[in-house]
């Protein structure tokens, strides 16, 4: 491995800026042989489409000092020695605790978050401006075994028309590993607790219309061979990998935006961080424009209330969440039962 420094020469909205990268052949994906230059090298190649995808958010960093098949851990506070143009914001979490949290303002700090051996960004869906309150609806098709990429593509193309139906435009992208993660700008009117409604909501709508290939059942044991719409990334504090970020997976994959068209073509394994800058220069930005035309989540807010009033009520927290109104209890169904109580 080699510990001569490189320095880069990053461009953006403030100039020209020099980012060294120490131990630069440090190998990060052990199977290709890929190293931390790599990885700085490739956050310059997509460094403005990255930034206006997850740029002036609270981002978290997931850091990997041995590589990928180390030992890993986040950060949240702005690590020590940051250079005095990363910029930070105060954000409460869901303890009630608050306190400072990076954010990516210019290419510049991706790539000295990647000389801090970050490999994966995990932006908030709120903006450092309010960050009590989400400008982005982000629903998370996640696969469950003896299911694929196609599965969660079909359902995609369904969801897609269900949002449309509540006013609001659908936006698309891998997540990197095996899923697909559907964002929709909204006006940042409401706060988490309201746009995680609207979100279960949706996915209840998903799951109507198909309910044998969709399911909202937070409980693994039930979810069976369906997609699962995971709700509760729609939690404060709950963040899915950022468009354009690598993934800690061994062909380093990137979780990547696309057109609605190429969809059902598409095959996850073929964006990574070798490939995808090319495919950006070739054919630009499919989020490029995205953002521009906001809707509101009231619908699904009222979708929520009609279906709260017909009986469904509130769905399961994270596990470290404080216990929340209106919440069933948290245990798994089959103990429940087991211990001889309603699930």
């Amino acid at each position: 491995m080699s510990t001569d420094a490189v320095h880069l020469t990053v461009v953006g909205p403030h100039g020209a800026r020099d980012i060294r990268v120490s131990s630069p052949g440090r190998v990060l994906w052990p199977k290709l042989g890929l190293t931390k230059l790599d990885l700085a090298r490739y956050l310059v190649n997509v460094g403005d489409a990255f930034v206006a995808a997850n740029g002036d958010r609270p981002v978290s960093l997931q850091r990997f000092p041995d590589g990928i098949d180390g030992e890993q851990f986040f950060s949240k506070n702005p690590p020590k020695g940051a250079p005095e143009f990363v910029r930070s914001v105060d954000v409460t979490y869901p303890s009630g605790r608050s306190h400072a949290q990076l954010v990516i303002s210019e290419p510049a700090t991706a790539v000295w978050a990647a000389q801090m051996n970050t490999v994966v960004f995990h932006p908030w869906p709120s903006r450092v401006e309010n960050t009590d309150n989400p400008d982005q609806l982000r629903f998370d098709l996640d696969p469950q075994p003896g299911t694929c990429f196609a599965d969660a593509a079909a359902a995609a193309l369904v969801l897609r028309e269900v949002l449309a139906e509540a006013g609001l435009e659908a936006w698309l992208k891998t997540s990197g590993s095996r899923g697909i993660h559907v964002f929709a700008p909204i006006i940042p009117t409401h706060e988490f607790l309201d746009v995680r409604h609207g979100v279960i909501a949706a996915a209840r709508e998903l799951e109507r219309r198909m309910p044998q290939q969709i399911t909202t059942a937070w409980w693994k044991e039930e979810r069976g061979e369906r997609i699962f719409v995971d709700y509760n990334q729609a939690a404060r504090d709950r963040t899915m990998a950022g468009a354009y970020s690598p993934r800690a997976l061994e062909h380093a994959p990137v979780s990547c935006p696309l057109e609605w068209d190429e969809l059902t073509s598409a095959d996850p394994r073929d964006f990574t961080i070798l490939s995808v800058p090319s495919r950006l220069q070739s054919m630009g930005d499919p989020w490029a424009t995205m953002g521009q035309k906001p809707g509101m989540v009231d619908t699904l807010i009222a979708w929520w209330e009609r279906d709260s009033s017909n009986g469904l009520g509130e769905l399961p927290f994270p596990p470290d969440y404080p216990k929340m109104p209106g919440e069933p209890p948290r245990v798994q169904p089959s103990r429940a039962r087991g211990a001889g109580h309603s699930p």
